[in-house]
């Protein structure tokens, strides 16, 4: 049974985007070559990738491009060849490479995905659909990217979770570039 994982950064002060979607504060730390090597080793480890509508757009406006394949190209070509799951209620096709559209309800979905055999799914952005699938207990791990940044205002990424989730500790790593990976199962 393949395994749901959320993967995402978020500022110290527990916002995983700015205010009015603004996502700026992800891509501007120091470079650091430490974790831009995580970074290209996390990409090519597979799965499905699964997003909501708002990710998903953002997604698919960028990684098929020349741009991101001349900035990151093995990211790129990840992103562009993995499987993708996109959840929207309004999206009527989904056009970019390998991209399947469900327009119906995530959680039930998400639970027979996870009952069929398969690869793990990594979950990138998309609060509302962690929100609704943590709510559910879908998720077996959060891999959660903590960007020393501090932006007042925005929105958490377990916005609308409405029980408390106890989560355990699996690892951690620090970066110089002042990123810390935090995993809890």
């Amino acid at each position: 049974m393949p395994k749901l994982i959320v993967f995402n950064s978020v500022t110290l002060d527990g916002y995983f985007t700015g205010e009015h979607g603004d996502l700026s504060w992800a891509h501007s730390s120091t470079q650091d070559p430490e974790w831009q090597s995580f970074v290209s080793e996390n990409a090519k480890g597979g799965g499905v990738l699964v997003f909501g509508r708002i990710t998903y757009e953002m997604m698919a406006s960028y990684w098929p491009t020349p741009l991101a394949l001349q900035n990151d190209p093995v990211v790129a070509r990840q992103m562009n060849a993995l499987p993708k799951l996109v959840f929207s209620k309004t999206l009527e096709r989904a056009e970019w490479n390998n991209t399947r559209l469900v327009q119906g309800d995530p959680v039930g979905e998400m639970r027979k995905l996870k009952q069929e055999p398969g690869q793990d799914m990594v979950i990138l952005g998309s609060g509302s659909i962690v929100a609704q699938l943590a709510q559910a207990g879908l998720i077996d791990e959060y891999q959660l990217v903590v960007k020393p940044v501090v932006l007042g205002k925005g929105r958490t990424l377990f916005e609308g979770v409405r029980q408390t989730l106890t989560l355990r500790p699996a690892r951690t790593r620090t970066f110089r570039n002042g990123n810390v990976f935090l995993c809890y199962e």
